[in-house]
């Protein structure tokens, strides 16, 4: 593993930095990553934990010793998880609590009834290419409301829950989507622009990564933040897709069976990263990066075309204190 010098107020500033590595791999799962990591004492909050890779995290930091509560819009979804986890010998105590990331009431009462420290918030709950251009009661745009600025009202809302744990880590499930989509300031939520699902989509990823690079003003509360691309994995994030776009991408066969192709990750594999960043001790003191198949991504710019890394736009410093502030103000102005 690289050593890691302290973190810098923006870890991107420093091109001669060498990149943070693991012993993991793309094909690793969420329970070898920390496995022999205990979590006994540790409070863990996991947006849309009740499927798919928030599952697959919660059931990790549960194992591990981790109190893990399931911030979902439909808490019954997750009783199936509540007594599977109690069920595990040794596995700390796992609970659910509604929370509806595009209602800022019911982030706000999320947020009031929370009690006593927060070690762990793992913002995984999210959208995907809504066809058609949808609105909050806000007038925000469904997927950025949603994958963005639901989490961002949740992490400042927090904010006290994670400085009074001393030692806190906010990990942002963002996407290789990022790559073709900077943030467009001047028309966020559609109102001029012709709606696109991917361009939105894309937009809110950006945004994902751009929150873990603005909280680096939080790192003298001993709070870090960092985002990831968990990879291609199949789960309910697809449910706005047709049966001819998932044919088209080639995972679904004539008869509309799913057939992921052979670089797609299980959703114990894809929930992996964002369990190394919420748990690691490799990850210690690290804030403000971005990873994918358990090791920080490569700086990429949009000259390049990419398929993988971090695109320029979601790390700029400047971009990202810019959205900091705007999302501040949006929540004010609701």
């Amino acid at each position: 593993m690289t050593t890691n010098a302290p973190a810098s107020r923006h870890p991107h500033d420093d091109p001669a930095r060498p990149l943070l590595t693991t012993p993991f791999t793309a094909r690793t799962d969420a329970r070898e990553v920390i496995a022999g990591v205990d979590l006994t004492g540790r409070r863990a909050v996991v947006t849309g934990g009740a499927s798919g890779l928030g599952a697959e995290t919660v059931r990790a930091l549960a194992e591990a010793g981790a109190e893990v509560t399931v911030a979902v819009r439909r808490p019954e979804a997750a009783e199936p998880l509540v007594r599977e986890s109690a069920a595990v010998d040794g596995a700390g105590p796992v609970r659910t609590a509604p929370l509806d990331l595009s209602d800022l009431t019911s982030v706000d009462a999320f947020v009031r009834n929370w009690r006593g420290p927060l070690d762990i918030l793992v913002a995984n709950a999210g959208i995907m290419a809504l066809p058609e251009r949808t609105l909050t009661p806000q007038g925000w745009e469904m997927q950025l409301a949603t994958n963005y600025l639901g989490h961002f009202a949740l992490a400042t809302g927090l904010h006290p829950a994670l400085c009074e744990a001393g030692s806190a880590r906010i990990v942002v499930v963002s996407s290789g989507a990022h790559l073709a989509t900077p943030f467009d300031f001047d028309d966020p939520h559609f109102e001029r622009r012709p709606y696109d699902p991917w361009t939105a989509y894309g937009q809110s990823k950006s945004a994902d990564v751009l929150l873990a690079a603005g909280a680096h003003r939080w790192a003298t509360d001993g709070i870090t933040a960092n985002a990831l691309n968990p990879g291609y994995i199949l789960t309910g994030l697809q449910r706005h897709l047709d049966d001819a776009t998932m044919r088209a991408f080639g995972v679904m066969d004539d008869e509309g069976n799913l057939t992921p192709l052979p670089y797609y990750k299980t959703p114990a594999q894809g929930a992996a990263t964002s369990v190394l960043l919420a748990a690691s001790p490799l990850l210690e003191g690290v804030t403000g990066r971005y990873f994918e198949d358990n090791q920080e991504a490569r700086l990429v710019t949009d000259e390049e075309n990419p398929t993988a890394g971090v695109a320029a736009h979601a790390v700029d410093p400047r971009a990202a204190d810019r959205l900091w502030e705007y999302a501040t103000q949006a929540l004010r102005t609701r």
